[in-house]
């Protein structure tokens, strides 16, 4: 099982709707590193006809920007992370700040969210710090075979109180106002004729269908990383397994935060 951290939880709920489960990049260990702006090799294939246009289209605060000139201007993409930081700060706390990105946060965020339904996760482009404290197991009942400790899920607490208190008409605004930058980020990221908002509901969706564990979590450890012993649970993609990871509880809480997002960013 990879490193833990709940790096995704900003970005699950940052751009993820949110903004970057904010939710949810669980560090990853020894992944293949590549560059930030390199597209991830589809999950599936294209479909054969492109669709025109977005299907989930987003009014940002851009469109009503003439309506409301005290707004202050969006900053270039890259030279948005001072400002970014200084608004999920602002709404989250001070205590998150020190767990970002010190560049190209917006980039990494849009990075994670479009991979969070993939295989995996390059390290290079976490948004955020490790989770405190080393990754619990317990010797299970059979040789090599071991239990995931459910003290890992104190580890989350903090970070899942942040989202469960969090605003939703605050995330929303939030993620309204800087849309145009993720939108440029996830353009650069490979997709030219992508819709970031369209790949975030795909996404939320997604960590929706996370299946919940009942009893242990059972692990097994081949070489030097956990993994999960149930081949259906193993094959997950990173997202789902740090729902998993996370407990019943605390992703039950970031999937109703999911659900709540995804009503105000998709036209009914």
């Amino acid at each position: 099982m990879r490193k833990d951290t709940y790096q995704w939880l900003i970005p699950a709920l940052l751009a993820l709707g949110v903004a970057g489960a904010l939710w949810f990049y669980w560090g990853q260990s020894r992944q293949q590193d590549r560059k930030l702006v390199e597209p991830a090799t589809p999950a599936v294939e294209a479909p054969e006809e492109v669709r025109e246009g977005p299907e989930h289209p987003l009014e940002t605060t851009r469109d009503t920007a003439a309506a409301e000139p005290q707004l202050r201007p969006l900053p270039p993409l890259d030279e948005s992370d001072e400002y970014f930081k200084l608004e999920l700060s602002d709404l989250f706390g001070e205590s998150l700040d020190n767990r970002l990105a010190d560049s190209g946060l917006i980039e990494r965020i849009v990075a994670t969210v479009d991979n969070l339904p993939r295989e995996q996760i390059a390290e290079r482009i976490k948004p955020m710090a490790g989770a405190p404290g080393p990754f619990i197991v317990k010797n299970g009942g059979k040789e090599d075979e071991f239990i995931l400790d459910p003290e890992n899920y104190q580890r989350y607490e903090a970070l899942v109180d942040l989202v469960a208190k969090a605003e939703p008409a605050e995330l929303e605004e939030l993620y309204r106002r800087f849309y145009p930058l993720f939108q440029k980020a996830y353009v650069d990221l490979g997709y030219p004729q992508g819709y970031f908002n369209d790949r975030v509901i795909e996404v939320i969706d997604h960590l929706l269908e996370t299946p919940e564990i009942d009893g242990p979590v059972l692990l097994r450890r081949p070489h030097v990383l956990y993994e999960y012993a149930d081949p259906a649970l193993e094959e997950l993609s990173p997202g789902q397994k740090l729902l998993l990871r996370i407990g019943n509880e605390h992703a039950a809480t970031i999937k109703a935060k999911l659900r709540e997002f995804r009503g105000r960013i998709i036209i009914p």
